[in-house]
């Protein structure tokens, strides 16, 4: 496949790469895992041509009103599905995003692995086992984290049980989209548990075992990314790429009903609220008819005929999360749960992936000259 006009562009630009053990993204954007359903191979595939990462998120994609034997089975198909038609539209790279706490986890990651899938991205609970599940050496395995502390806990776990390091890590900061690596007290001091400030926190805990492996091990930066000024200053502090999903939304190549979209375009800053999730975590959305609901509706309870999410507290949880984003993906947002980063109210068109990555390339060159040398392509 031909290099597309924008990586012709970022090439004249000198825009950093981003590398990610065998991978070389042209653009050092990861499209970040949206489930349920919203990031998949359509999207995925678009951001890949235009020389960034694509993620295709398995979370969701099975029929969850089937008999719970079967869930597993389907929802490997489905993904199968989703990595096949992605790969029938790009050569770029693409990359698997996983939950851990998915009650089919393992199976989704060696379904990915024997699709041919070079990147698996890891979230919502520690990959202790992860290097054990996959031996192969040239698929990147990129835990997504959100402290130095845990950053520091995968890094001296891996290296006692298995000689080896993360091939990058996403770093999550509390602006981020959906489920939330923070506790409310902490989402409530947002000086002190900044991106940037995590940022450098998470860099100076990576060295020593930089210094012992002989390589970097990225950072990529994510949560309340907006603009390629934004890309630049995280970048400036030592980040190697960034991880972008809402502004992604809204774009044409998103598979996500009309309705969803427009909820983006519609919110205002006072819409975006944390949530309690099912799972036990916090979550950021937009306040709708569905939340509202439930905020007066202090009966409603659900039976769950199995565990797609080992974390759900069903007994105690009114909604089941994993329909309450289906009904949002199919335009249902009275019963719907839309997930969105605390930017999304600075939304305001559908535009196709190349647009938005033209427009985020452009910044970021125009950014370039208030970044260090160090971070900038040689």
């Amino acid at each position: 496949m031909p290099a597309s006009p924008l990586q012709n562009t970022a090439n004249d630009m000198k825009i950093p790469k981003l590398e990610i053990g065998d991978i070389s993204a042209d653009i050092p954007i990861i499209q970040g895992g949206m489930g349920v359903r919203v990031s998949l191979s359509s999207l995925a595939s678009a951001v890949a041509n235009q020389g960034g990462i694509g993620t295709i998120s398995s979370i969701g994609l099975g029929d969850i009103n089937i008999l719970s034997q079967d869930y597993e089975k389907t929802s490997r198909e489905a993904l199968r599905s989703e990595i096949r038609k992605a790969k029938g539209m790009t050569q770029g790279h693409l990359a698997i995003n996983i939950m851990g706490v998915l009650s089919n986890a393992d199976d989704l990651i060696l379904t990915s692995v024997e699709e041919g899938i070079k990147m698996i991205v890891l979230g919502a609970g520690l990959p202790t086992k992860l290097p054990l599940l996959v031996t192969d050496a040239a698929v990147s395995l990129v835990p997504i984290i959100s402290s130095s502390r845990v950053a520091e806990l995968i890094m001296k776990t891996w290296d006692k049980r298995y000689q080896r390091q993360p091939d990058a890590f996403i770093l999550e900061g509390p602006l981020a989209g959906g489920h939330l690596g923070f506790s409310l007290e902490q989402l409530e001091q947002p000086e002190v548990y900044s991106l940037e400030n995590i940022l450098l926190q998470v860099l100076e805990a990576i060295k020593p075992y930089e210094d012992k492996c002989s390589r970097r091990i990225p950072i990529v930066a994510g949560g309340g990314i907006y603009t390629g000024a934004d890309i630049a200053r995280v970048l400036s502090l030592g980040a190697a790429g960034v991880q972008m999903a809402t502004r992604f939304v809204c774009t044409h190549e998103c598979d996500v009903s009309p309705n969803f979209k427009q909820a983006y375009l519609d919110a205002q800053i006072e819409d975006i609220v944390i949530i309690k999730s099912p799972v036990g975590m916090p979550g950021r959305a937009i306040r709708n008819k569905f939340l509202r609901d439930l905020e007066v509706d202090k009966k409603r309870r659900i039976r769950c005929p199995y565990r797609c999410l080992t974390a759900c507290q069903v007994e105690t949880a009114k909604y089941c999360i994993a329909k309450a984003l289906l009904n949002s993906y199919s335009g249902d947002l009275d019963n719907g749960l839309i997930f969105c980063g605390q930017n999304v109210y600075r939304v305001d068109k559908i535009v196709t992936v190349q647009q938005l990555m033209n427009e985020l390339i452009t910044d970021l060159k125009a950014a370039e000259g208030d970044m260090p040398p160090k971070t900038k392509a040689l």
